[in-house]
Protein backbone atom coordinates (compact mmCIF):
# COMPACT_ATOMS: atom_id res chain seq x y z
CA UNK A 1 0.00 0.00 0.00
CA UNK A 2 2.75 2.14 0.51
CA UNK A 3 4.43 1.94 -2.63
CA UNK A 4 0.78 2.69 -4.66
CA UNK A 5 0.24 5.91 -2.65
CA UNK A 6 3.81 7.01 -3.06
CA UNK A 7 3.41 6.04 -7.58
CA UNK A 8 0.16 7.29 -7.17
CA UNK A 9 1.44 10.86 -5.60
CA UNK A 10 4.13 10.69 -7.96
CA UNK A 11 1.89 10.43 -10.88
CA UNK A 12 -0.69 12.87 -9.83
CA UNK A 13 2.01 15.57 -9.02
CA UNK A 14 3.46 15.07 -12.24
CA UNK A 15 0.31 15.88 -14.08
CA UNK A 16 0.06 18.74 -12.23
CA UNK A 17 2.95 19.81 -12.59
CA UNK A 18 3.06 19.23 -16.93
CA UNK A 19 -0.77 21.07 -16.56
CA UNK A 20 0.66 23.81 -13.99
CA UNK A 21 4.06 24.25 -14.96
CA UNK A 22 6.89 24.80 -12.39
CA UNK A 23 7.84 28.35 -11.91
CA UNK A 24 8.06 29.59 -8.53
CA UNK A 25 6.35 32.79 -8.62
CA UNK A 26 3.00 33.52 -7.14
CA UNK A 27 0.54 35.52 -9.18
CA UNK A 28 -3.15 35.42 -9.40
CA UNK A 29 -3.34 35.33 -13.17
CA UNK A 30 -5.15 31.83 -14.01
CA UNK A 31 -3.38 31.76 -17.45
CA UNK A 32 0.72 32.12 -16.02
CA UNK A 33 2.56 29.40 -14.80
CA UNK A 34 2.95 28.69 -11.01
CA UNK A 35 4.17 25.95 -9.01
CA UNK A 36 2.75 22.97 -6.91
CA UNK A 37 2.98 21.99 -3.37
CA UNK A 38 4.72 19.02 -4.01
CA UNK A 39 7.39 20.91 -6.77
CA UNK A 40 8.67 23.54 -4.01
CA UNK A 41 9.01 20.56 -0.97
CA UNK A 42 11.05 18.63 -3.79
CA UNK A 43 13.03 22.21 -4.78
CA UNK A 44 13.45 22.94 -1.74
CA UNK A 45 15.25 19.64 -0.74
CA UNK A 46 17.70 19.38 -3.65
CA UNK A 47 19.98 21.75 -1.35
CA UNK A 48 21.21 21.30 1.40
CA UNK A 49 18.44 23.01 4.43
CA UNK A 50 19.70 23.97 7.66
CA UNK A 51 18.41 22.46 10.64
CA UNK A 52 15.98 25.35 11.96
CA UNK A 53 16.13 27.59 9.02
CA UNK A 54 12.86 29.23 7.56
CA UNK A 55 13.31 26.86 4.56
CA UNK A 56 13.08 23.77 6.93
CA UNK A 57 10.17 24.88 8.53
CA UNK A 58 8.48 26.22 4.95
CA UNK A 59 9.12 22.56 4.11
CA UNK A 60 7.41 20.82 6.85
CA UNK A 61 4.43 23.81 6.53
CA UNK A 62 3.65 22.72 3.29
CA UNK A 63 3.67 19.20 3.63
CA UNK A 64 1.48 19.17 6.29
CA UNK A 65 -0.98 21.55 4.68
CA UNK A 66 -0.96 19.39 1.60
CA UNK A 67 -1.61 16.02 3.80
CA UNK A 68 -4.73 18.07 5.23
CA UNK A 69 -6.15 19.42 2.68
CA UNK A 70 -5.62 15.51 1.05
CA UNK A 71 -7.37 14.28 4.41
CA UNK A 72 -9.99 16.98 4.19
CA UNK A 73 -11.09 16.07 0.99
CA UNK A 74 -11.30 12.37 1.47
CA UNK A 75 -13.34 12.62 4.60
CA UNK A 76 -15.76 14.81 2.40
CA UNK A 77 -15.59 12.38 -0.41
CA UNK A 78 -16.41 9.46 2.56
CA UNK A 79 -19.80 11.47 3.92
CA UNK A 80 -21.30 12.17 0.27
CA UNK A 81 -20.60 8.32 -0.37
CA UNK A 82 -22.47 6.72 3.05
CA UNK A 83 -25.06 9.52 2.24
CA UNK A 84 -25.55 8.60 -1.46
CA UNK A 85 -24.99 4.91 -1.42
CA UNK A 86 -27.60 2.58 -3.03
CA UNK A 87 -27.89 -0.39 -1.08
CA UNK A 88 -29.29 -3.50 -3.11
CA UNK A 89 -30.82 -6.23 -0.86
Amino acid sequence: SFLLALARGVGETMAVSIAAGNRPQVTLNPLEEIQTMTGFVINVMKSDVPIGSIEEKSIYSVALLLFLMTLVMNVISQIVLRRYREVYQ
